[in-house]
């Protein structure tokens, strides 16, 4: 756990855990009773599906309030809750889209930072006129989390819900590995910190270990983009501006992003076989309510 770190009671983000020694509890009526400082109300985002051992209340620093509670759960109740299925998707990650599916969906990107730029920037400005140390300051610094907080929580619902739609619909995903650290370092790092890969990445994974599904990872070094999903035969490495290329041996006109999903679901194959996975080739037609990626909430998750 390492040495002890100094907390200061200035911290924009705060904690505190209460274990059942503590004797907090949850009233009747849904309140959530501290010791020393009594009943809470709380906005419940879902029942508790058994008696929590502790809790932990953060403030965070936008200045919001949340409860964590820490439960026991079933992993063979969790594993049923899903749908059987027997579909394996391939999805391409990228920026001009946020994923191309090898079924040839495409989800759009909503970009929430690149939209509330203009807004992000002028309460930082504000916030830079303020004297330090002045409780105007403090006003303009809980402005500037807060708007912050609202585009966090919209990408955060954005993952969450996405995550879950391919979780429920594959019993096998493949993705490729990307260096997501490493691209953060180039031209592209404000895209790629607003498209936020590598936390939808850490959903589908802890999504499919809970809920008995599959998750491969391919190669980042997989010429995915380079080779003819429909012969096999590689082209040779595509500048970006490419977005559409013809194979030379067969004649497929592709286009790159879904070319690259088909391949990244082709190249997951045999760890799927390896993983015992059911699946059945073949692209699936997505119902009508499924169909395109519009209609998901930009609303932040409940506390």
């Amino acid at each position: 756990m390492g040495t002890p770190r100094f907390k200061s009671r200035k911290d924009n983000r705060q904690s505190i855990r209460f274990t059942a020694n503590a004797r907090w509890s949850i009233t009747s009526s849904g309140q959530l009773n501290l010791p020393k400082i009594g009943a809470v109300k709380v906005k419940w985002s879902r029942t508790l599906p058994t008696p929590p051992s502790s809790v932990t209340v953060i403030k965070d620093a936008a200045g919001r309030y949340f409860a964590s509670f820490v439960i026991d759960t079933d992993p063979a109740a969790d594993a049923t809750a899903m749908p059987d299925s027997d579909q394996i998707v391939g999805i391409d990650l990228g920026l001009t889209h946020f994923a191309v599916l090898s079924d040839g969906r495409v989800i759009d990107s909503p970009r929430f930072l690149r939209r509330a730029e203009k807004k992000l920037k002028k309460a930082q400005r504000d916030l830079s006129r303020k004297q330090k140390g002045s409780k105007n300051r403090e006003k303009a610094r809980l402005k500037v989390a807060r708007a912050h907080a609202q585009v966090t929580d919209a990408r955060h619902e954005f993952h969450h819900q996405l995550s879950t739609k391919l979780i429920r619909e594959n019993q096998a995903i493949a993705v490729e590995d990307l260096a997501v650290k490493a691209l953060a370092r180039t031209r592209l790092a404000k895209s790629v910190h607003d498209a936020g890969w590598a936390q939808f990445m850490a959903m589908l994974e802890y999504k499919a270990v809970r809920y008995g599904r599959t998750l491969v990872k391919i190669g980042r070094f997989e010429p995915t983009s380079q080779t003819c999903s429909a012969c096999g035969v590689k082209d040779g490495p595509k500048p970006l501006h490419i977005r559409q290329w013809t194979c030379p041996a067969c004649g497929t006109v592709h286009d790159r992003d879904h070319n690259a999903a088909k391949n990244v679901k082709t190249a997951a194959g045999p760890a799927v076989a390896a993983c015992r996975a059911q699946v059945r080739p073949g692209p699936v037609l997505a119902q009508r309510d499924e169909a395109g990626s519009h209609g998901f909430s930009p609303e932040p998750r409940a506390a």
